[in-house]
C-alpha cells in the first residue's frame, strides 16, 4: 500500500486510487506534505483564473471542475475512485436511493462506490465524423505540428449521451470519443446527447471552449460551459487545435 502527497492510502504505486495525484517513488514513505500543485492537463487558463483550493492547480474562470485532480467546484467534493467497468453492478440503484447494509465486521475491506448509471442505449444507426480541419487550425494559431489530415474516421454513437475528451488512466476518464491527439482538448471537454432525433453539444468547462458552426463558415464564439446548443443538419463542431466532428445518420453498410 502507497500514500499519495494528500495522505491517501493507495493500491496503485504511480498515482493514487483516490485523489489522482502522482505517488513519490519512495512509495510515500515519508511524511506526507502538503499537495503539491498538479500540472495542468490542458493550455494555460485566462485572466481571472480560478485556483484550486484542494490541488492549487490554475483553472479557467468557468471550469466546472479542476483539470488537474477532477475537483469540483460546484459540490465541493472530489471525484469518487474509478471502479473498473467489468465489476460494475449495472442493476444497483443510485447512491442516493441505495439501502444501508448491514454492519460489517470489525476492519472491514472499502466498500466499492456505487456505479454510475449508464446512458441508454441508442436506438437508430448515428456516427460522429471526426476529422482534421486545416483552416480551424490556421484559425487558433496553434503551435502544435498540424497532422496530415487523410480521411476523416467515423466512430459509431452507441449510447443517448458520448463523451466527447482526452482519455486519463489516473483519473479514470475514459471518453466515448478519444481525441487524445489533440493537445487542445480538455479530459472531459463536452457532452453530446440526444432524443433519438435531434443532437445537442454541451461543454463541460473546457481551457479552450467548444464551438458550433455551419458549413462554409468557422465559428467565433464558444458556447458558454453548461449550455446545451442544438446542432443542426448543417452544424460543425469545432475544437482543441484542428478537431472539427460531425454528427450523422450512419449509411447503409456502415456499421
Amino acid at each position: 500500500m502507497s500514500t499519495c502527497p494528500s495522505g491517501h492510502d493507495s493500491a496503485s504505486d504511480d498515482y493514487c486510487d483516490v485523489c489522482g495525484l502522482p505517488i513519490p517513488a519512495d512509495g510515500g514513505s515519508s511524511t506526507p506534505s502538503a499537495p503539491a500543485e498538479a500540472p495542468a492537463d490542458d493550455a494555460p487558463a485566462d485572466a481571472g483564473a480560478t485556483a484550486c483550493p484542494h490541488c492549487q492547480a490554475t483553472n479557467p474562470p468557468n471550469a466546472l471542475f479542476c483539470e488537474a485532480c477532477g475537483y469540483d467546484f460546484t459540490t465541493g467534493s472530489m471525484p469518487r475512485p474509478f471502479t473498473p467497468p467489468s465489476i460494475l453492478d449495472l442493476g444497483a440503484p443510485d447512491a442516493g436511493t441505495a439501502e444501508a447494509k448491514p454492519a460489517a465486521p470489525a476492519d472491514p475491506a472499502p466498500a466499492a462506490p456505487a456505479a454510475t448509471p449508464l446512458a441508454p442505449p441508442l436506438k437508430g444507426s448515428w456516427v460522429a465524423e471526426i476529422w482534421i480541419d486545416p483552416d480551424w487550425y490556421a484559425d487558433q494559431e496553434s503551435t502544435d505540428p498540424l497532422p496530415s489530415a487523410g480521411v476523416p474516421t467515423v466512430v459509431q454513437l452507441k449510447t443517448t449521451s458520448i463523451l466527447v475528451g482526452r482519455t486519463s488512466r489516473s483519473r479514470g476518464i475514459h471518453p466515448d470519443i478519444d481525441l487524445v491527439a489533440d493537445n487542445g482538448i480538455s479530459r472531459r471537454h463536452c457532452q453530446l446527447t440526444t432524443d433519438g432525433t435531434r443532437w445537442w453539444v454541451e461543454d463541460l468547462g473546457s481551457s479552450n471552449g467548444t464551438y458550433l458552426g455551419t458549413i462554409g463558415s468557422l465559428p467565433k464564439d464558444p458556447i458558454p460551459a453548461g449550455e446545451k446548443r442544438e446542432i443542426g443538419p448543417d452544424g460543425r463542431v469545432y475544437l482543441g487545435a484542428w478537431t472539427r466532428i460531425v454528427v450523422r445518420k450512419a449509411t447503409p453498410g456502415e456499421f
